[in-house]
């Protein structure tokens, strides 16, 4: 069976997973293995997913499972985002009872969901499930994405949701290719996104790999193309999982680099500062 969830386009066989650890071929079905199966579960600023320009100063219920459709070596999520089924401790949460805990926090300032830390698009079916439920109670869905899904359920899903932040790893093919992903089906994501629902995109700078100055003025340029009101945020890379050897980045190349963006976008942050 091919999973058309992503350009990987897995071709499984039974028994098999694909390369997002996440989904299956099991007794003759595509599934998501992960489904209802939750790793993380915390109630967050929104200003930490980061989203800057949407409702700020509120809380929100963050939750994560394990899988990714990228393989970052640098990923501080990856103790769950690179590990398959029954390589990680965790719960059962069904979209009824995720959509309960929703309201429970509504007291205390929680204004929906945000499906984060791991790769959220690879257990698809959860979040659409859960999403139309948190809807119906008049709350909101935000999405913490690499971007990484192929376009008709993308169109689908983005129904569902009123808030995204979408990881643009960067403005080369070449890069993208290394992470095990593809440049141009992220920038489609943030394409359509864009006008359907709030979007913010967030880069991290990798010292030596995507932290030039050409090619984030590039970058900045092609987002104002799409919308100028979109804000982007340029974060800090720390030495993580497999890059414990490359150094910090410089934070005065952060400071830089943001400046050099906002000749193009009014609405530049800078993370990890």
């Amino acid at each position: 069976m091919i999973c058309g969830l992503c350009f990987h386009h897995c071709d499984l066989s039974e028994g098999q997973t694909g390369f997002c650890r996440a989904r299956g071929c099991r007794d003759g079905k595509l599934v998501p293995l992960n489904y209802g199966r939750i790793t993380s579960l915390a109630l967050d600023p929104i200003e930490k997913k980061p989203l800057r320009r949407f409702h700020p100063g509120s809380l929100i219920l963050s939750v994560g499972s394990f899988g990714c459709s990228l393989r970052c070596p640098f990923c501080q999520n990856h103790t769950i985002s690179m590990t398959g089924d029954g390589e990680v401790e965790t719960v059962e949460l069904s979209p009824e009872a995720l959509a309960g805990k929703v309201l429970e926090l509504r007291p205390y300032g929680n204004i929906g969901v945000a499906y984060t830390y791991n790769e959220p698009l690879v257990g698809y079916e959860y979040v659409r499930d859960c999403a139309a439920l948190v809807h119906e109670q008049g709350m909101v869905n935000v999405l913490v994405t690499n971007g990484t899904i192929e376009e008709a359920p993308w169109r689908e899903l983005l129904s569902l949701i009123d808030a995204v932040n979408i990881d643009l790893k960067g403005f080369a093919p070449e890069w993208y290719r290394k992470l095990g992903g593809d440049l141009e089906t992220v920038k489609r994501s943030i394409s359509l996104a864009a006008g359907r629902c709030h979007v913010e995109v967030t880069t991290l700078l990798v010292p030596g790999m995507n932290d030039g100055v050409e090619e984030i003025c590039e970058l900045a340029q092609w987002l104002a193309s799409v919308d100028r009101e979109i804000p982007l945020h340029l974060s800090r890379f720390f030495p993580q999982y497999r890059m414990t050897d490359c150094p910090p980045t410089p934070v005065e190349q952060v400071y830089r680099l943001a400046s050099e963006a906002r000749r193009y976008l009014p609405f530049v942050y800078t993370g990890n500062c």
